[in-house]
Parts: structure tokens; C-alpha cells; sequence
């Protein structure tokens, strides 16, 4: 039988991370980001499934081999999780194991369904490889502003489009005061308009995965990759380690992390198919 863990059990999942694998992971067992966790026991987990608060995903972590929970997963999501999620207009399930030996279990529990693959690569950014002299310039009218408190409660009401940041910030954390205690963010804004945002979506000790998003019609203006040099530089600044993770086929992403020097980590596959 698989149940649901409180919230102030996670800690109970400490033992089944990867440390080698995804930060989105120990974010939410840490408590830092929110998060879901389904177990096979609620005492003593050995094999669990982590839905990513900001519904991005969803993590197999533990033991892939573990029966009990192999053999209640698929009837699980079915009842459980497909309901909700459609609940949340979420219409894939995407899966992904938490270290490689869970690739061939995920095939195996959903070869029922029609999945696709995908491959997603990981960088991280060491200060002394950083390449800051490939911060681009961009046109004056685009003014970058730090995400602050200031910023985000815009009392005085100078950016129109204000809830595009506040609703990317609470994609990824559950109050924007936690996100001020924890995070570095940064915004582009044209003619009083938020055009682009980047800004740590998921934090663990000093480690800041990086979100970022630019609204499709400033795209191509190189926003992107300015503003990820002022977020990736406060990061370093700070002793934090920027991490950045993109699918291998997002050609312009893979290489704004190569040319601000990021290294290539690990990676990892995605498995997703249509909720029905």
C-alpha cells in the first residue's frame, strides 16, 4: 500500500537521495521547496514518489527494485494522482527516477502507455570558471531590476504585469517571503512591462537551480542570457553555485550555460505520457 507522508516526516526520506542526482529532490525533503511524498511505508521508507509542488514532475526515489511499491505504483496514480492532477488542469505525467537504475523500472511499470523520452542535461558553475566577459549587450530601454520585496509588492504600481512574476515566483515556493530569505532573483522590464525573469526556482545549502523564463515576443534580444549573467553573478558573489538543468534538445539554453563556462554534471531522462 502506498499512503502519503506528512510534511514534517520527509526528513524520513533523507536516506533514499542521490546525492549525485537532482537538486529538485532534496529541496522538498529538506523542507525548502514545496513538495508531495508517497511511500511505501510511512515509518521506514524504502521507495518513494515526489510530486514537485510547482507540478513540473514527478521523482522516483529509493529502491527501484522494491516490490511493494512496484507493485501499487501504476494503481496508485490511477485513483490518486491522475484525479488531482486534473484537478490542477496538469495533463502529463512526467517521471523521473532520482539515480539511472530507475530508468529501466519506469519503462517496465508504464510500458502500458504511450510514453516519450527525453534527455535532460545538468551544469553547474564553479567561480573560477566563470566566463563574465560573455555578458552581452542588450538596447537601454531594457532596464534590469532585482526581485526584492519592494519589486514584487509594486505598492507603487510602476510595472503593469506584475502578477507574471509573482506567479512564477510561487510556482516554485510557497510564500514570497520564503523566497526572499533564500533565493536571488533578477527581472527585465520594457516600457513598465516584466519581459523576462530568472531566478533560483529550487535552493539547497549553496546550491541555486536556476529558472528562467522570457515572454515569447522579447525572445531573441539576448534578455536570456543578460539576465542569467546578473542572477549567476550575484550567485557567485554570495558563494552560492548556480546549477542549471535544460533539455539537451533546447540548443540556445545548452549554450548560454556552456559559454558562461558551466560545466556539464550529469544526465538524465524524462519519461512522460498524457494523464487519462
Amino acid at each position: 500500500m502506498i499512503t502519503e507522508l506528512n510534511t514534517r516526516d520527509f526528513y524520513k526520506c533523507k536516506s533514499l537521495i542521490n546525492e549525485k542526482g537532482n537538486l529538485e529532490v532534496k529541496a522538498v525533503i529538506e523542507g525548502i521547496n514545496p513538495g508531495r511524498i508517497f511511500v511505501d511505508n510511512n515509518d521506514s521508507p524504502k521507495t518513494g514518489l515526489i510530486w514537485l509542488g510547482n507540478n513540473d514532475g514527478f521523482f522516483f526515489i529509493g529502491n527501484e527494485e522494491n516490490k511493494i511499491f512496484n507493485n501499487n505504483i501504476i494503481d496508485f496514480i490511477d485513483k490518486t494522482i491522475v484525479p488531482e492532477a486534473k484537478k490542477l488542469q496538469v495533463n502529463y505525467f512526467i517521471g523521473i527516477g532520482n539515480h539511472q537504475r530507475w530508468d529501466k523500472t519506469i519503462e517496465k511499470l508504464f510500458e502500458h502507455r504511450q510514453m516519450k523520452m527525453s534527455n535532460q542535461k545538468v551544469y553547474e558553475l564553479q567561480k573560477a570558471n566563470y566566463k563574465e566577459k560573455f555578458n552581452p549587450t542588450i538596447d537601454q530601454e531594457y532596464k534590469v531590476l532585482k526581485i526584492n520585496k519592494v519589486l514584487y509588492e509594486n505598492n507603487d504600481q510602476s510595472l503593469e504585469n506584475i502578477e507574471f512574476l509573482r506567479s512564477k515566483i510561487l510556482e516554485f515556493w510557497t510564500s514570497p517571503e520564503s523566497f526572499f530569505n533564500k533565493g536571488i532573483g533578477y527581472c527585465i522590464a520594457y516600457n513598465n512591462k516584466i519581459v523576462s525573469v530568472c531566478f533560483s526556482g529550487f535552493v539547497v545549502e549553496n546550491m541555486h537551480a536556476i529558472d528562467i523564463e522570457t515572454i515569447e515576443a522579447y525572445q531573441g534580444n539576448k534578455l536570456a542570457q543578460k539576465i542569467a549573467h546578473y542572477v549567476v553573478n550575484d550567485c557567485i558573489s554570495n558563494g552560492m553555485v548556480p546549477y542549471w538543468d535544460c533539455m539537451e534538445t533546447n540548443k540556445p539554453s545548452n549554450a548560454i550555460a556552456q559559454n558562461m563556462g558551466f560545466t556539464n554534471v550529469f544526465n538524465y531522462v524524462v519519461y512522460m505520457f498524457p494523464l487519462e
